[in-house]
């Protein structure tokens, strides 16, 4: 351990058996002092890794929590979601037959619903608008979806669904969409692809 200039000259004017063990005790002292500042600084460490530790479960705790409740949120709205959908079905079916009647000239036979058309052994294609209709003695299909927000993407899905299904319905086959709203260039698409657009403000009250 190093020593002061005044400790230095203190110690060279003692008997050098006598200095030999006054510099040995005084290492000692040094030696314990530096362990137990080295144990105590150890302690502080391990209480602070506890503490870490235990904020870390409690922090896991809350975000298994909140993983919880955002699951249940996301399984309300989309239930929600679903309601609001069914709700514009149960309009399209009522409110479609006169629009049809109006801009195409069939007349609906066979109640308007939700159904599904076997395309294959236990495959099924979900039609959110189903039934049949005639223009003179002709038979004719409605085919539709319902979308409360229609994109472009949810066209392109009815249209692949509507080529599985076209050459197992017999007649030709009348397309429509049915929304609450629809972008201009949604709107255009649709247009394009030949389908008709009904907005749920459209059908009688």
């Amino acid at each position: 351990m190093p020593f002061s200039l005044s400790v230095f000259k203190l110690l060279q004017t003692l008997d050098p058996r006598l200095r030999d063990v006054l510099i040995a005790i005084l290492e000692e002292i040094e030696r314990q002092r530096e362990e137990s500042v080295t144990k105590k600084e150890f302690n502080e460490l391990k209480e602070i890794v506890k503490e870490l530790a235990e904020a870390q479960k409690k922090t896991e705790q809350e975000l298994k929590k909140l993983v919880g409740e955002h699951r249940k949120t996301r399984e309300q709205l989309g239930g929600l979601a679903h309601t609001v959908g069914y709700v514009l079905e149960d309009r399209a079916y009522k409110g479609l037959p006169p629009l049809l009647q109006r801009d195409f000239g069939v007349q609906v036979v066979d109640s308007l619903r939700r159904d599904y058309v076997e395309i294959g052994p236990n495959r099924y294609v979900e039609v959110n608008i189903l039934g049949k209709a005639q223009r003179d003695s002709q038979q004719i299909w409605i085919v539709g979806e319902c979308k409360t927000q229609l994109k472009k993407k949810d066209i392109d899905a009815f249209l692949k669904n509507l080529k599985r299904i076209k050459e197992l319905l017999s007649g030709e086959i009348l397309p429509v969409v049915v929304t609450y709203q629809a972008s201009p260039p949604v709107r255009k698409y649709a247009g394009e692809h030949n389908l008709k657009l009904y907005f749920s403000y459209e059908f009688p009250i």
